[in-house]
């Protein structure tokens, strides 16, 4: 990460000063791409449209570049680069955060390696973008972390021909936090491309990614009561004991991909035949390390993860790779829409070097976790009028089950009110981690096997110019969680003892959200509020029952509209609950029921401009820290971060 990162430096500078201050030539709009050379031959201007810069997804849905500065777009200015609403991050950026919206989460019928609280930012295939533009297009972001350290995240995509676009980008994140033995350092780099021939008879898409996470891991404070005393002395939060001084976990992989078609049929015509492919090679590596075993707890040595084979430099290694083919073949009717039959074959091996026995000798815990599962199934698209559906049905043809049923519908009513609705039933294999785990931890090994996991899911939302809302009822049965499985001489001693568990009863999850937006003339008022209830006979999926995030602001421009304005206030709250709290061992956050948090708001004041395609962003964040009460939490032993000031910008340049 460091030598890209390094990259990033060198080529930044260029980027900024190889932009020409005389005027651009524009583009011929007779042909949808013109490259650079063509445009200066050409004695008349034309303007390239934003049209013409277009964002595509694997499934080819299709959007356009935007670079207006809204309070929607506001909210997207952090380090996943996305709306976190619903998600409560760590003290320091770059750490996993607490799901306070359940139906944020996304399922796959597939077992991926686990270890989730380090993929937040961990791009999978589905998250990468394609791209076709008009002239090459730069985007720069940049952001203050905590502490010492910057975030960033470069990106250039250009079309060398009308159908061939490559695009790069490199995103890094190094924060040092407040805290002991805190920092972050993350990498995310990824290049692709995308090709079509002229009579679109064949489609390309492709991308290489590698991304690397590392987090120092400090596994929270070990006296809370310090840190809410008030005291100043805690001002510094350096001063804060915490259970962890060296440890640290590291997730990195690469993944190959590239999905394809050929159109059979040399001629578009009402009636086309495809033949599609699909592959996807990934590989992961996850590893803790903690060189001190012992543990400090107020001049106490502690065994924080209970007894541990060795007595210094813990280092636990885990190993996933990931081999994806999907072949199928398409009937596409102008009438009647399009028709996909298809079989894949996914094939994973998650392994240790290492195989462990029991007391007489037996494997106690195997070495290695392989699996093969071939599917068959289909998918049906529809699009006529207002109307727009994907229906997806897959099932296993091997020993190892799973299924997929995944239905989406979209209404257009007119060019402002839409509705979505979707319905899901998944069977999924669980993840590797939870059923085999092996580290030095003596407690911390396990073989299990344990049954899919049931997911019946219904949801809709709508959007309208007055509301936006949306709900989701869901069904959850064999639901797999990671619970603290220590005794209660163990807790009282300050030993955390984390193992996977299965709950054998049904879980009910509702949950109700919406968002509405009121003007007053240069004034406005954006309010989301999400409502969940969840019925289960244990505390298993703990959720708060409501989230609010209100924000006040006041926009306006000025310099005959040179400068655009937006400052404002935004409050966030939750009602108290029991969150989950968070193990570095296994990178997984875990049920607990001792310790609630919320009930606490945060307010953020926030100043943004826009000066023509660069949008800057300055936020005072949780500044009623300094003078509220400090009982502020993410997870039990966890504290939410203090008030900060930080600056950022997004710069685009459409060359």
């Amino acid at each position: 990460m460091r030598i890209l990162f390094f990259l990033y430096l060198l080529v930044l500078p260029s980027l900024l000063f190889s932009q020409e201050v005389t005027p651009k030539k524009n583009l011929d709009m007779n042909s949808q791409y013109s490259s650079i050379t063509d445009t200066v031959k050409k004695k008349k201007a034309l303007v390239a449209k934003i049209e013409q810069y277009q964002i595509v997804t694997i499934e080819h849905d299709t959007t356009i570049v935007d670079t207006s500065l809204t309070i929607k777009s506001a909210y997207r200015q952090n380090y996943l680069r996305r709306d976190n609403f619903g998600l409560l991050p760590f003290s320091n950026i770059g750490q996993t955060y607490n799901v306070l919206q359940y139906s944020l989460t996304d399922f796959s019928p597939y077992p991926d390696m686990g270890f989730q609280g380090k993929h937040f930012n961990f791009m999978s295939a589905s998250d990468i973008r394609y791209y076709h533009v008009a002239t090459p297009l730069t985007e720069l972001f940049f952001n203050t972390s905590i502490g010492k350290g910057q975030n960033v995240d470069s990106f250039i995509t250009l079309n060398t021909s009308k159908n061939l676009n490559f695009f790069a980008a490199y995103r890094g994140l190094r924060s040092e936090g407040k805290y002991i033995n805190q920092l972050t350092s993350i990498g995310n780099f990824r290049i692709g491309a995308s090709y079509n021939t002229t009579d679109k008879r064949y489609v390309l898409y492709t991308h290489y990614t590698y991304q690397d996470v590392l987090n120092e891991e400090n596994g929270g404070i070990t006296t809370p009561d310090d840190f809410e005393s008030g005291d100043p002395t805690f001002t510094n939060r350096q001063r804060l004991e915490v259970y962890l001084t060296d440890a640290e976990s590291f997730l990195k992989g690469k993944r190959l991909f590239f999905d394809h078609a050929f159109r059979i049929n040399p001629k578009q015509a009402s009636n086309n035949l495809y033949v599609t492919h699909q592959f996807n090679f990934e590989n992961k590596f996850f590893e803790y390390k903690q060189p001190t075993v012992l543990s400090t707890v107020e001049n106490t040595l502690v065994e924080r993860f209970g007894e541990s084979y060795v007595t210094s430099n813990i280092k636990d290694q885990t190993r996933f790779e990931k081999l994806y083919n999907k072949a199928g073949l398409t009937y596409e009717n102008v009438l009647l829409g399009k028709f996909n039959f298809f079989i894949d074959d996914y094939r994973s091996n998650y392994k240790y070097y290492r195989i462990i026995l029991d007391e007489e000798g037996n494997v106690a815990v195997n070495d290695n976790l392989y699996r093969q599962v071939n599917n068959i199934g289909g998918q049906y698209e529809y699009q006529k009028n207002k109307w727009n559906g994907r229906f997806l049905l897959t099932r296993s043809i091997t020993k190892e089950t799973i299924s997929d049923l995944d239905a989406k519908l979209r209404y257009n009513l007119n060019e402002k009110i839409q509705f979505d609705f979707r319905y899901q039933n998944i069977s999924k294999l669980p993840n590797n981690n939870y059923e085999l785990y092996q580290s030095s931890y003596v407690q911390y090994n396990w073989g299990k096997d344990f049954k899919n996991e049931k997911i019946n899911s219904f949801s809709g939302k709508i959007y309208t110019p007055w509301l936006n809302g949306e709900a989701q009822y869901s069904v959850l049965n064999d639901h797999l969680y990671f619970e603290d499985v220590a005794t209660p001489e163990q807790k009282e001693s300050r030993t955390q003892i984390v193992n996977p568990a299965q709950y054998g009863n049904t879980i009910n999850y509702l949950s109700v959200k919406a968002n509405r937006e009121f003007k007053f003339g240069d004034f406005g008022f954006d309010n989301t509020f999400l409502y969940q209830k969840v019925t289960q006979s244990a505390l298993i999926l703990n959720v708060p029952d409501f989230v609010t995030r209100n924000t006040f602001y006041y926009s306006a421009y000025f310099f005959d509209k040179a400068l655009f304005i937006q400052t404002g206030i935004i409050f966030n709250y939750f009602t108290k609950y029991y969150a989950n709290d968070y193990n570095p061992v296994v990178a997984e956050m875990f049920v607990q029921n001792t310790k609630k948090i919320g009930g606490y708001p945060t307010f953020d004041f926030f100043l943004n401009a826009k000066i023509r395609q660069t949008r800057i962003y300055l936020k005072a964040e949780h500044f009623n820290s300094t003078f509220g009460e400090s009982n502020y939490y993410s997870a039990p032993n966890n504290p939410y971060r203090d008030f900060t000031i930080r600056f950022g910008l997004v710069w685009n340049f459409f060359q």
